[in-house]
């Protein structure tokens, strides 16, 4: 069976930090990319990062660029996002989700998601 478990949400102030995990099973992990979404309230669902199997490139939407860094362990078949400077626009519920390729649509596996707060 498939599962994709977020970890590492919670409440924060604005300017401060979190880190998100996403544990990985019931798949080849090494064949699939791993991207991050969120989805704000009465908003929708966008993408965040993504870190591609084959050479561990990680991309990033242009709102988190130099805030945000995702990072895998293969060993342990699982990827965080670690967010920094977090501003309340940040505010949503954050998926993972795998995929063949990197993008921002089509993935294949969804995890069942976790609030990260940002208090100004």
């Amino acid at each position: 069976e498939v599962q994709l478990v977020e970890s590492g949400g919670g409440l924060v102030q604005a300017g401060g930090s979190l880190r998100l995990s996403c544990a990985a099973s019931g798949f080849t992990f090494d064949d699939y990319a791993i991207g991050w979404f969120r989805q704000a309230p009465g908003k929708e669902r966008e993408g965040v990062s993504c870190i591609s199997s084959s050479d561990g490139s990680t991309y990033y939407a242009d709102s988190v660029k130099g805030r945000f860094t995702m990072s895998s362990d293969n060993a342990k078949n699982t990827v965080h996002l670690q967010m920094n400077s977090l501003k309340p626009e940040d505010t949503a519920v954050y998926y993972c989700a795998a995929n063949a390729l990197c993008g921002w649509s089509g993935y294949d596996y969804w995890g069942q998601g976790t609030q990260v707060t940002v208090s100004s």
